[in-house]
């Protein structure tokens, strides 16, 4: 496959992934935003979602003061933010348009569908009337294109780049809510059994991730912050979990290489090695903080790999 086409897939995937996971960090804060709560509370809420996509201080020059609306208007409307729901779901239909004869006419329909109506519900102003509304809808839609591309799509080199675009992404993203998720309830490193209290706290994590039915269903006790760490990162049975989404990125790491991919396949593999074997009382020794920094920087040297690899070369994108 061309590396352009091959780029255009993998980005086109990737940022469907990312409105879908901005979309269920907005609508758990919102959510927890309607408990009765402190104002200090609450608005470190915020500022963790900021921090989590690493826009604090975009936000901050923008807007100085923070307030919920205003986090959710850049989070969702603002163009000038690349992570922004309508600037990714803009960045999909693009990608999408610049390779629209390697997609079925399914897939392009459905891409090209979601970003004409998420511009008719904004200037609606159903994202005011009722946010979790217009959340739900987000994620609906994302949920629909993998089951589109899986449902119509030939299982050729295009179908394996749109999937190696989502679980990269998603293995990113899971990261980065619970490093900071976990920073931001005081459970720090030091004190990995202590009992978490604030139920409602590490509900809205697990909600962020679809996890709080499978949590109790694995768990069967009461929330903790290890078992949410555990069931997150080292659960090769829950679908965002990042030895999850590693199985994923490797097996299609296998069915795509080249003869030049050998380097970013060894590092996928190491990287799944690590966590299929580990243990989450060895994770907390170490530090989880530290564990989640080190797998972030490791997924994203395995993004600039593929690119490298069979994709157009970052300074040429």
């Amino acid at each position: 496959m061309l590396s352009r086409t091959a780029d255009h897939l993998f980005w086109m995937a990737r940022y469907t992934e990312r409105a879908e996971n901005t979309a269920r960090m907005l609508d758990v804060n919102y959510q927890t935003s309607l408990l009765p709560q402190s104002a200090e509370v609450a608005e470190q809420g915020w500022w963790a979602m900021l921090d989590i996509s690493e826009l604090t201080n975009a936000f901050d020059h923008k807007y100085g003061l923070l307030t919920r609306d205003d986090v959710i208007d850049f989070m969702v409307r603002d163009m000038t933010n690349p992570s922004s729901i309508m600037s990714c779901l803009r960045a999909a239909r693009e990608n999408a348009r610049a390779v629209r004869g390697s997609l079925t006419t399914e897939v392009w329909e459905t891409v090209n569908t979601t970003w004409l109506d998420v511009q008719r519900m904004i200037a609606d102003g159903e994202l005011q009337e009722d946010p979790s509304r217009f959340f739900e809808w987000v994620k609906f839609r994302s949920h629909l294109a993998r089951g589109v591309q899986f449902g119509t799509m030939l299982k050729d080199d295009a179908f394996h780049f749109m999937r190696l675009g989502t679980f990269l992404e998603r293995a990113d993203n899971t990261a980065r809510i619970l490093d900071v998720k976990f920073q931001a309830s005081g459970s720090d490193d030091s004190d990995p059994n202590r009992e978490q209290n604030d139920f409602y706290h590490w509900a809205a994590v697990l909600r962020s991730v679809s996890g709080f039915e499978v949590y109790r269903k694995v768990y069967r006790a009461v929330i903790t912050p290890q078992r949410v760490a555990e069931l997150l990162i080292l659960r090769p049975d829950m679908p965002r979990s990042l030895v999850s989404s590693m199985d994923e990125v490797v097996a299609i790491l296998a069915m795509v290489c080249n003869h030049q991919s050998g380097e970013t396949e060894r590092q996928a593999g190491k990287l799944h090695a690590d966590l299929k074997f580990a243990r989450i009382d060895d994770i907390f020794a170490v530090g989880l903080h530290a564990f989640l920094t080190s797998f972030l920087e490791r997924i994203g040297d395995i993004g600039n790999g593929i690119s490298r690899d069979f994709l157009v070369p970052l300074q040429a994108a």
